[in-house]
């Protein structure tokens, strides 16, 4: 079996300098790093396995346990904690260190990874606190959200019946031609669904499942709605490269893709 490869955030931002999303994951593991402390594993391996869908592994880095969970194919997210008590007289006794591993992962923007961290250690501390997401107006959309699913609805035009299954694949997802566009489906974590569908050049976004009112408000889980978006765009993107693309296409991706193998201009969100 092949030595995995891992990246940190620094290095998929690709700035040359200390990045925003290298502090904001520090600011993350201070704020959720003593929750972890004394937990029992059973129940931890219970939440991840059983509600996340990840799984508790070690990866080698001197840590006490990780958390690992696929955001899309070949695109890891690991959560290394490891506690070593005052020693520093800092009064911070444990810490979380972030890495990213899979052939796409350089592709997903530091901004996408550390926001699904943040994510994804909320929905844990709401299962060990045994509390429920106080937003839960699923059916309505915020205005981000609106904004997100304008900008990004031209692409879709270039969406090809031949890309059925690679686009299935590529997401983890079903994916279905319909007469006058698509529907993609994908669950995230266990049991909560998010749904796109184009039709007619209109593009929306559903969601649904059993665990999604207990698990997930639906502030987050637009957010989850919006890197499946933006995956989806870079399918298309590096599926199409021989055009000239609407920008949003191009600014889908971390700089480090854009720097060493999209060879574009690196345009800001």
């Amino acid at each position: 079996m092949p030595k995995r490869k891992f990246w940190t955030v620094g290095q998929i931002d690709a700035t040359g300098v200390r990045g925003p999303h290298e502090k904001e994951l520090e600011d993350i593991s201070k704020a959720k790093n003593s929750l972890f402390i004394n937990l029992d594993m059973d129940f931890l391996k219970d939440i991840v396995n059983n509600e996340l869908g990840g799984k508790i592994e070690n990866l080698g880095f001197n840590e006490d346990w990780t958390i690992s969970i696929e955001m899309f194919p070949e695109v890891d997210i690991h959560m290394a904690y490891s506690y070593f008590g005052d020693e520093f007289g800092d009064g911070i006794e444990a810490e979380f260190k972030f890495f990213f591993s899979g052939k796409r992962v350089c592709w997903v923007p530091g901004e996408d990874n550390a926001t699904f961290i943040d994510i994804v250690l909320d929905f844990i501390e709401r299962k060990v606190k045994g509390q429920e997401p106080f937003e839960k107006n699923y059916n309505k959309k915020t205005d981000l959200m609106e904004k997100v699913l304008k900008q990004r609805s031209e692409p879709f035009s270039l969406l090809k019946e031949d890309d059925k299954e690679e686009l299935a694949s590529f997401l983890g997802a079903k994916v279905w031609k319909l007469e006058n566009g698509w529907r993609i489906k994908k669950e995230f974590f266990s049991e909560i669904f998010i749904e796109i569908i184009w039709d007619k050049e209109v593009l929306d976004i559903k969601f649904s499942g059993e665990k999604m009112s207990k698990n997930i408000d639906n502030y987050h889980v637009e957010f989850v709605g919006i890197f499946m978006l933006n995956h989806i765009l870079r399918f298309i993107t590096v599926s199409n490269m021989d055009k000239d693309l609407p920008d949003i296409c191009y600014i889908m991706f971390s700089r480090y893709y854009t720097k060493n193998i999209g060879n574009w201009d690196h345009r800001i969100r």
